[in-house]
């Protein structure tokens, strides 16, 4: 896999983790045992059996904590660190680059940085439902998540130019409500 087609995986994957932090995972593991993308050596372990099962109970506990009203709020704290965490492997485990330090340098400010992002709009967006809803409108917005992270993710896999395109558009209109957030 050539370094931009590359990176446009890496960076559709990482941004699905702002939405969802253990989909995206899972979708790259099955991607990986099925052979549609190769993680690099170091690591192997996401396209194993036990990586695939850990992932899927963690993402069927992801999804269903999100459909608690306030719990998904409590979650969202969690989230923004681990999505971080998460955009950041995932990055690195499909770039291809001999230079350790520019191999994860890129994931953590690419990866990470655009997980990170898309984790505190979404966060903002679900505390906006709280206050308004008292968190009855709080499903609705991770049914959205939810179907977001799957469908970026698939995106990564399959067309990632189109997915690092809609990543970019995604995270620009992002900035721009955190901008107008921090201007009232």
């Amino acid at each position: 896999m050539n370094l931009l087609l590359s990176l446009c995986v890496g960076l559709g994957l990482s941004a699905s983790c702002g939405f969802r932090v253990f989909l995206p995972m899972l979708a790259a593991n099955v991607a990986a045992m099925s052979g549609w993308i190769s993680p690099g050596e170091q690591f192997a372990w996401l396209s194993t059996w036990p990586a695939f099962f850990a992932l899927l109970s963690a993402t069927i506990a992801e999804i269903g904590g999100y459909y608690i009203p306030f719990v998904d709020n409590l979650l969202d704290t969690i989230a923004t660190p681990a999505a971080v965490i998460a955009g950041t492997l995932l990055t690195t485990s499909v770039i291809e680059i001999n230079n350790p330090v520019l191999h994860w340098g890129l994931g953590l400010m690419l990866g990470g940085g655009t997980a990170g992002i898309v984790q505190a709009g979404t966060g903002l967006l679900r505390l906006l439902s709280s206050k308004t809803t008292a968190g009855f409108g709080n499903p609705v917005v991770s049914t959205a998540e939810n179907v977001a992270s799957f469908s970026l993710s698939g995106l990564a896999i399959f067309l990632p130019f189109l997915a690092i395109v809609l990543v970019v558009l995604l995270v620009i209109w992002l900035l721009k409500r955190l901008m107008s957030l921090k201007k009232l």
